[in-house]
Order: C-alpha cells, then structure tokens, then sequence
C-alpha cells in the first residue's frame, strides 16, 4: 500500500466527471499501491494548472544497449533545488518489442506485470506505442537493469529509441483473418532480426519505422505511419463465394446493395446485369442473385480498396496470386506535411525462403540509402521529397513503373531522348518480377 495520501488534484478529477471512462481513475488506482504514482498526479495536476509540461530528457540506458529507453527526469524544484515531486522525479519508459501480430496468453501478461510491478515499475504500462511497442512507463535509474533483466529473461528485447531502427507493427493477419495475403509475422521477424543493431545502437538520421499490413485495410495504418510499408495485395480477379452473396443479398435487400455495395465502389467496376446479358470474362468476377440478376466485379477497374469485401464478408474474398505492394516515405507530420507512402514496388511474392530475403535485401537498401543520404532530423518522405522520387528509385535500382501514378500528367512536354532505353529497362524488369 502507498505510504502518502494523494495530492490535491483539483482539475484532473474534472475529468472523472464525464459519462466516458477516464485515465485519471486508473492513476489513482495505481497510486493506492505505489507512490511514485501519488507524486506523478501531482505533477501531472501542476502541468494542468500551467499548462505547461515538466519532463526533460537526458541519458540513461541499461547494460549494451543505446536504445528502447526514454528517459524522463522532472523540472519542477523547490528553492533549494529538490524535487517538489521526489517519487516521481524519474521516470523513465521502457520501450519492449511486442510479439509479431501483438499475440499474447493471460498467463504471459501476468508475468510481464509481476516483473514490472516487482522491480519498482509504476505499474503503468500501455499496449501500444505508434511503433508497436509496449510501452512500460514509469521507472528510476536505479531500477531500470534490474526490470530489463527480468523482461529479457522471459524472452523480450528492447525496442528503438532515437535516431534508430524504430520496433515494428504487423496486423494478426494470417494467425485470425481471411482477408490475409501473406505471412506477416514472418516478414516483420525477418526484416527486423536481421537488422537488430540499427535499433539497439541509434546511427541513423533520424528514425525509421517498418510496418506490414496483410491486405489493402492496412489496419496498422503503414501507409500513413511507416518509412516503408508492405501492404498484401493480389493480383488477380476477386474470389466470389456465390452462396454468401446471395445469403447477404436474402438479409438486406437490392437497396443495400446497391447503396452499401454497388454505389460505393470508388471506380464504378460493380455493377447489377441481367443474367441473360451477363457475358463471361477472364476479367470479371460474378455471382448469380438468384433473382435473374448477376452482380459483376471488373477485376481491370478494381482499385483494391477492399469495401465490398468489407460489406459482404466470406462472399467476397482476396484473389489466389497474392502478395505485396512496397510503399515508402509514409508519415503524418512531416515538414512538407502529412504524407502517405509512395509505391516502390508495385507486386511482389512474398511465399518461400527466396521472397522474404528479396523484401530483407530491399529493407535494407532502404535503410543504407536513408542513412547515407538523409539530413539530420529528417525522415525518409522528407528526404524523398527534397532529392527527387526519380533519384531515390536511380539510387536503389528501382526502374520506374507506371503502377507508381494515379493519374498521367496534364502537362504534355517531357523529354524523350532516352525513352527506348527506359522503356528497355522497364519490360526487362517485369519480365524478371513475372
């Protein structure tokens, strides 16, 4: 049991007021048993009276590591220069890798709280960081080797901190849903075991964030939250599971249908024919209503935004020749402004031995040009963007692909004098990915 009674917090109990559960309550509840968390709700009540914030940084870590812990120490001292808040007055974070696809048993959390608790831990700890991590806020200097040594023990590692290799993010994918095409689990250990030291022992820039997604619903958001994204995708038509769309179409109706389904495919390619009209196509994808109408996929317009496999689970489903769309540059806040990444690699297979170490090799490469060429405090989109996409793709031997645009340029003027050899380049490269 804490020895102390909390501290006057006004304005934070204002936020126990509303009808939506709040983080104070949960402070308090830690603060019953450990009172480095009484002092932290008197700090926290003191930045809410200022409005401004207490934490300061500085260096501290644990044995052979240069990263996975933030280091905060406060800034609020009485006259005499001591802490006003003194339990509270470190209050590190460890940054923990998390299972691939965040998979975990109760009896495995039970044990990560027991070490966390019984090595001075807060008892706060959040599931996830942005970069995946778990984040095991609240600790001393004293404490932190000690608390690390029993988290390795069970088997777990320190992730990024710095101007590193950030710990990566993979959706459950595979291990939970249908929508999955590859194996992602698989491909976040591959790319990040094999590149350990860039995230133990910060060299880079800046940092530098890996994320995979098993299908275009990217719920890991990659796309808008990595340097490079791989995204599942496929390459052929929809598969149609006839007897769960008509299931669907017998529970809600034409006018969902069409409203739900046909009227938001975002490029027009579902459409309702006639069953008599319906003509067979290696492009289309169709299953019968059973009301003489036939509900028709053109697989050519499909832009993968995965909506009708949303609405009509099972019924529709990824096609057969899966596998992934590599993106890079991806990051909310930029200081050319939020950006989603950029396709580097429109297909690739992502199935045996050779696959996962063609997208460990393109990881790589990635991570060395970024080291090489970035400016200090600049992300991977940031340095795209000053240097040219042209120039990034030349210096990874990417060729250029026209799947990289969503639309063709309006201005008609470009230069063609080595049209034949791009043109050259790029057939060969298909030919090579086929």
């Amino acid at each position: 049991m804490s020895k102390r009674t909390l501290h006057d917090t006004p304005m934070l109990d204002q936020l126990e007021s509303g009808p939506w559960p709040s983080f104070v309550t949960g402070l308090k509840r830690l603060a019953q048993d450990n009172d480095m968390m009484v002092d932290l709700l008197g700090q926290l009540e003191t930045s809410y009276e200022t409005c401004k914030g207490f934490w300061k940084g500085g260096t501290v870590g644990v044995f052979g590591y240069g990263g996975g812990i933030i280091p905060r120490f406060t800034e609020l001292k009485d006259e005499a220069g001591k802490p006003l808040f003194p339990e509270a007055a470190e209050f590190h974070t460890l940054r923990v890798q998390p299972p691939a696809g965040m998979h975990y048993s109760s009896d495995l959390l039970r044990k990560l709280c027991d070490v966390w608790v019984g090595n001075g831990g807060s008892g706060l700890i959040a599931f996830h960081g942005q970069s995946g991590d778990i984040m095991f806020q609240g600790i001393s200097s004293e404490n932190l080797q000690t608390a690390f040594d029993g988290l390795n023990e069970m088997g777990f590692d320190l992730g990024g901190a710095g101007p590193a290799l950030r710990t990566s993010m993979s959706c459950v994918g595979a291990a939970r849903c249908e929508m999955s095409c590859y194996d992602e689990a698989r491909a976040l250990r591959t790319v990040i075991n094999n590149n350990l030291d860039d995230m133990h022992r910060p060299s880079l820039p800046y940092k530098f964030k890996f994320k995979f997604s098993g299908c275009p619903n990217d719920c890991v958001n990659s796309i808008q939250r990595s340097d490079m994204a791989t995204i599942g995708t496929w390459r052929d038509n929809i598969r149609v599971n006839e007897a769960q769309v008509q299931d669907y179409y017998k529970a809600h109706g034409m006018h969902d249908l069409y409203n739900d389904v046909i009227g938001r495919c975002p490029t027009r390619a579902i459409t309702m024919v006639p069953s008599g009209q319906f003509k067979p196509s290696e492009h289309v994808s169709a299953a019968s209503l059973g009301d003489g109408n036939m509900l028709c996929i053109d697989n050519k317009n499909c832009v993968r935004c995965m909506h009708c496999l949303n609405v009509i689970p099972g019924g529709l489903l990824p096609g057969k020749d899966k596998g992934v769309s590599i993106l890079v540059g991806g990051k909310g806040v930029l200081k050319i402004g939020a950006t989603m990444g950029t396709v580097v690699i429109p297909f690739m297979k992502l199935e045996t031995d050779e696959d996962f170490e063609k997208l460990n090799e393109l990881a790589r490469n990635v991570l060395d040009f970024f080291a090489e060429n970035a400016l200090d405090h600049e992300r991977t989109g940031e340095m795209i963007e000053r240097i040219g996409l042209s120039n990034f793709l030349e210096g990874m031997n990417i060729p250029v692909d026209p799947n990289m645009i969503s639309q063709p340029r309006s201005n008609p003027y470009f230069r063609s004098d080595d049209w034949d050899e791009q043109v050259a380049k790029w057939v060969e490269y298909k030919q090579q990915a086929a």
